[in-house]
C-alpha cells in the first residue's frame, strides 16, 4: 500500500491535498440545504457534511466552512432560524454540483440552475422540487471548531417528507429506491444500492440478514 505521512500531506499542492483528504474518509452524504433571508432571497448550496446526531430528540448537524467569506446560508439560517435539506438525486448532480460555485451574495442558485423551489403549508424556506427525502429544520445551536476556523450547526427536525415508496414497516428509508447519490471527495458522485440489511446486533449471535423482499 502507498503511505503517505502527516509532512507529505502538509507539503501537498493545493488541489491533490483537497483531492486526497477529501476522498480518503470514504463516501458522504450528498444534500442540498436551502434558506430564504428575512427579505425575501432564497439561496441554495450543496453540502457533504450533514449526519445524524440521534433519534429522540430527532437532531442532525452539518459542518459550516471559515465565515471569513461572506456565506448566505449560514447567515440566512442564523436571520431566520430554519433550513431545510434535501437529498440529491441522479438527474439532480449537474446542477446540484454547481450550486458550489462562488456566486456573489444575494444571488440565488435557484436563478442559476435548473432546480426548483418548492413550498409545503405554513412553511416559509424553500424545499428542492424532486428530492425524494426533504427535511425541514430549526436552528439549535453550533460549535465553533478552533482548529480550522469551521461551526457546527446543530439543528432538530421539525418535519420530515419522503416518498411512500421508500419506506418499509418498521420506517426504515430504502433510500437507493429515490435515486439518491452520494459523494466521492469534492466532485464524485456515487449511486448507492443495497447489498443486504441486518437485523440489531447481539453479542455471540451471528448476524442475521433481514428476509429479502
Amino acid at each position: 500500500m502507498k503511505h503517505i505521512s502527516r509532512d507529505d500531506i502538509s507539503q501537498m499542492e493545493k488541489i491533490e491535498r483537497l483531492n486526497l483528504i477529501n476522498s480518503c474518509t470514504g463516501y458522504k452524504s450528498a444534500n442540498l440545504i436551502a434558506t430564504k433571508s428575512l427579505d425575501g432571497d432564497s439561496n441554495v448550496a450543496i453540502f457533504s457534511s450533514v449526519t445524524h446526531l440521534g433519534s429522540n430528540p430527532a437532531m442532525i448537524g452539518f459542518i459550516m466552512r471559515p465565515t471569513t467569506v461572506p456565506r448566505d446560508t449560514y447567515k440566512n439560517i442564523k436571520e431566520t432560524g430554519f433550513f431545510t435539506v434535501n437529498h440529491i438525486t441522479l438527474d439532480m448532480i449537474k446542477d446540484a454540483h454547481h450550486t458550489s460555485a462562488n456566486y456573489e451574495c444575494g444571488v440565488s442558485e435557484f436563478d442559476k440552475t435548473n432546480l426548483e423551489e418548492e413550498y409545503k403549508k405554513n412553511i416559509n424556506i424553500p424545499f428542492v422540487k424532486g428530492s425524494p427525502v426533504q427535511l425541514y429544520c430549526k436552528y439549535i445551536n453550533e460549535y465553533y471548531i478552533k482548529e480550522n476556523d469551521t461551526i457546527h450547526v446543530i439543528a432538530s427536525i421539525e418535519n420530515l417528507f419522503f416518498e411512500e415508496e421508500l419506506e418499509h414497516k418498521d420506517g426504515w428509508l430504502q433510500i437507493d429506491k429515490g435515486n439518491v447519490v452520494a459523494l466521492n471527495g469534492l466532485d464524485g458522485y456515487c449511486l448507492p444500492k443495497l447489498i443486504e440489511r441486518f437485523q440489531y446486533a447481539r453479542k455471540e449471535i451471528p448476524s442475521t440478514p433481514f428476509p429479502k423482499n
